[in-house]
């Protein structure tokens, strides 16, 4: 007999009985939401500048067929094409020319007009104007909801296209433009959705452990989605205007709809959402196969020791649809997880074993401690704890009389799939993304926070309830509230206390002093210059070299015709200001103006203006 039928549930009703929405008719799970869903707009409203893979999240998503600045190379093979080839003066023209590239293509396949066209590639670095970096990063008229652009511009990226086409609508609706808010509304959409998911599953894992009281499975839905909003974990993802807060989304979302369907014995029919998410994880980012592919194992082995084999088939064939449909309509996955740079360095960091891992576990652990819950809660779930333990020799339960007494069953029975289900699949997916991630930073956990929070919230529940075992004067409604409503605290304390990331502080006041009558010359290292692009839409033109290309430089004269010039210099290897500045005035006779900035915006760059006519 199924959970649903034993607790005189339909199949397909949520926790409080009512079909449909996991959070239909509660008030104060909608108040929460909101009040959380204000304060992370405020931290948007906070946000000025952009780390430099965000400003590429808008290039990728915004620019046509152009999916890389190139300092010699202004303009892609593949733009160029469109521009030339394929784009008309009427909407017909345009799709013959369409037609006829295809024929081609068919045709004479390598030998094809598409495949020989060669771009405009320089010499050296070449002047780009403020138009030019506009059309990267924003979308005008003639490109609005061009959504192969985007497919063909993330084929040569890393990560598959669902954000930045989601990113790309935005910046479609809102033409011309490329501001914090436009990245950080999806984000906050996911964070809605995330916060009433974890209400259900709130609810859903404290009945499944035992409680039946309605209303304690509330507070403690609602306690595990506001927590999760007032954490600095969601303030960051919030901030971060890359996949990750998808990402985050359809992991929760995952684990919601594999639940509901352990719940109800339900894998043998209507998978049509457990599909759709799974293909909208893989189209998001390919650290969500970590998370999938555990958890969906961990499922078919329950299901095979439960010996509900017509189950396990179904589901098994669901998810082989999923990644069927998945590589079907994005193939370049394959490419980008076991030949791209990226996808190399992965597979390589997993290959070096247990090197250095343990300073990356802990690297990671303390991302976890900041962006969760801080030390004091860990502090009160251990004080918790010992209680417990210390109260072994007061008040027992009578077990004779628990063995007679008559219990209801209910959804209790087989919690220990419940316990595998939330530990294993985020244990596996924290382990495999430490040794594989790149970098040392919070968004590769991103999509563990959220179980993170919901771990804490049940553990204090858990403790809670044994208290009252061992304490029998502690059953007390009050007191289970007093002690949420600090938990609440804490974390607003610790959102106070927020470190910035994200944020760019500063950089409002470095883009303010772009001079539009002025050409920029920025002189970086990499390509730090991604970091500087709303900049660039100012300035009357740009160009971007390193500091051996300007010393090495061919075509002086482009320089020599200035007569004002703004200086951005980067902080870099093997060159400061100081020499920069001596070249302009000795090489092409300009004098120091004034001083624009010096290292006080978030990117620790500095910026000079200077004239000949002085």
């Amino acid at each position: 007999m199924s959970v649903g039928s034993r607790t005189g549930k339909k199949r397909g009703q949520d926790d409080s009985g009512r079909s449909g929405s996991i959070w239909k008719g509660k008030w104060a799970e909608s108040v929460a939401i909101c009040l959380c869903l204000l304060l992370l707009g405020l931290f948007v409203s906070c946000k000025e500048g952009f780390h430099m893979d965000e400003l590429l999240s808008f290039e990728l998503a915004n620019a046509r067929f152009n999916p890389w600045i190139v300092t010699t190379q202004p303009e892609g093979r593949l733009a160029k094409f469109v521009r030339n080839e394929i784009d008309g003066e009427t909407f017909g023209e345009t799709i013959g020319n369409l037609v006829e590239t295809v024929k081609d293509v068919i045709e004479n396949r390598g030998a094809s007009k598409l495949l020989t066209y060669q771009a405009d590639v320089y010499e050296e670095p070449v002047w780009i104007t403020a138009e030019q970096f506009k059309d990267y990063i924003t979308v005008d008229k003639k490109d609005a909801f061009q959504y192969l652009s985007v497919y063909f511009n993330v084929k040569d990226d890393n990560h598959p296209p669902l954000h930045f086409m989601v990113l790309h609508t935005i910046s479609s609706l809102f033409r011309g433009q490329a501001k914090p808010w436009m990245g950080c509304v999806i984000n906050l959409a996911a964070m809605a959705a995330v916060m009433a998911l974890l209400m259900g599953l709130g609810r859903m894992l404290a009945e499944a452990g035992g409680c039946r009281e309605e209303g304690r499975k509330r507070m403690i839905g609602l306690c595990c989605g506001l927590l999760y909003g007032l954490s600095c974990g969601a303030v960051a993802t919030t901030l971060l205007i890359r996949m990750y807060g998808l990402l985050t989304l359809w992991c929760v979302a995952y684990f919601y709809l594999i639940l509901q369907k352990w719940r109800d014995r339900a894998f043998d029919r209507h998978n049509i959402r457990l599909v759709l998410v799974t293909l909208l994880g893989f189209w998001t980012q390919y650290f969500f196969l970590f998370y999938c592919i555990l958890l969906a194992g961990t499922v078919c082995v329950l299901l095979f020791r439960e010996k509900r084999m017509g189950e396990l088939l179904r589901f098994v064939r669901s998810m082989a649809i999923a990644a069927v449909v998945g590589v079907a309509v994005f193939p370049f996955a394959i490419q980008d997880v076991f030949s791209s740079g990226r996808g190399v360095e992965a597979l390589q960091n997993l290959g070096t074993g247990f090197a250095g891992y343990g300073e990356r576990l802990a690297a990671f652990l303390g991302i976890l401690e900041e962006r969760t819950f801080g030390v004091p809660f860990w502090a009160l779930l251990c004080i918790l704890a010992v209680l417990v333990l210390a109260g072994r020799g007061q008040k027992k339960l009578d077990f004779q009389r628990e063995k007679k007494a008559v219990r209801e069953p209910g959804p209790s029975s087989g919690k220990g799939a419940y316990i595998w289900m939330l530990v294993l699949p985020v244990a596996g997916y924290f382990l495999l993304a430490a040794r594989m991630s790149p970098y040392l930073v919070d968004r590769y956990m991103m999509p563990v926070f959220p179980f993170v929070i919901l771990w804490g919230v049940l553990l204090l529940y858990g403790l809670l309830s044994a208290l009252e075992g061992r304490y029998p004067s502690l059953r007390c409604r009050k007191i289970h509230a007093v002690i949420f409503l600090a938990v609440v605290l804490l974390q607003v304390w610790g959102l106070w206390q927020y470190d910035g990331s994200y944020l760019y502080r500063g950089y409002a006041l470095q883009s303010g002093i772009a001079r539009p009558d002025y050409s920029c010359i920025c002189i970086y290292d990499g390509v730090g210059y991604y970091e500087n692009l709303p900049e660039f839409t100012v300035y009357e033109r740009s160009l971007l070299l390193t500091f051996g290309q300007l010393e090495n430089r061919k075509d002086r004269e482009s320089i020599r015709e200035l007569d004002k010039v703004a200086v951005l210099v980067k902080p870099g290897n093997g060159y400061d200001d100081l020499q920069v500045l001596e070249l302009l005035e000795e090489e092409y006779g300009f004098r120091l103006e004034s001083m624009g900035m010096r290292e006080k915006g978030p990117h620790g760059d500095m910026i000079y203006f200077m004239r000949k006519d002085m």
